[in-house]
């Protein structure tokens, strides 16, 4: 009789670069008690999002060389159909929540950025842009319900093995969370190598007190540009392609 199929450690969906990168993270006894704690909701009941395949979607998206761009965000939507490993990112057909109103709201004062009609940034994804999450699974109708099980020190690795690059790249730190999440990168005007922009949270609680015109967009393809690493386009195709 054969042995039980087990999950791989490390997930096949990821760009070769992270498998390399955090092939230490994957084996590791807190992301296996992550996994038996994820196992153990599911059994119970929980629904959980966004879908298993779709949890480390930024990673298969945006290879760790290609990197020049962070944004952070806490956790996922925890809302039917609405995550899909991408922070701030909804499917194509799911209205786009409030905070992400709000980024196309700044990005059109900005740069004179156009909505598309969906909410789905797979084109930034694809072009550098690391949109992570701090935490990559949540359950239905409980904001931060994954907190504190290990997410977090898998997440800040992949965060440290960015600052680590030589490459600069430009961090978006959008309120109190995601600063002190990426407090550790040394920013480009105290003498690091990397641009670290900081503003409010774009949720309709916090963006007036100075999301918005934080031109964050503008600033970070300033940087990249002036650094040799090309500007991003952040406008969306009004055909998100899937």
């Amino acid at each position: 009789m054969s042995a039980p199929t087990q999950t791989p450690a490390i997930p096949t969906a990821l760009d070769p670069s992270w498998r390399d990168a955090l092939g230490d993270e994957f084996v590791a006894p807190y992301m296996s008690q992550l996994r038996q704690y994820l196992v153990e909701r599911k059994a119970a009941g929980a629904r959980i999002f966004p879908r298993g395949n779709d949890w480390f979607n930024a990673l298969a998206l945006t290879p760790l060389p290609a990197v020049r761009a962070v944004i952070l965000g806490q956790d996922p939507y925890h809302g039917p159909g609405q995550a899909h490993g991408l922070c701030f990112s909804v499917l194509p057909g799911v209205p786009p929540p409030p905070s992400l109103v709000n980024i196309f709201k700044e990005l059109r004062e900005d740069i004179g950025f156009t909505p598309p009609g969906h909410g789905y940034l797979a084109h930034w994804a694809q072009q550098g842009v690391l949109l992570l999450n701090s935490v990559l699974t949540v359950e239905q109708g409980q904001a931060g319900a994954h907190a504190g099980k290990g997410w977090e020190r898998f997440t800040d690795a992949v965060i440290a093995r960015v600052a680590a690059q030589e490459a600069p790249v430009a961090f978006l730190l959008w309120g109190a969370y995601a600063q002190k999440k990426a407090g550790f990168v040394q920013d480009a005007a105290q003498g690091g190598r990397h641009l670290v922009l900081r503003s409010p949270h774009p949720s309709p609680l916090s963006a007036y007190n100075g999301f918005f015109g934080c031109r964050h967009f503008s600033r970070a393809n300033a940087f990249l540009e002036a650094q040799g690493r090309g500007t991003i386009d952040w406008a969306l195709p009004n055909d998100p392609g899937i």
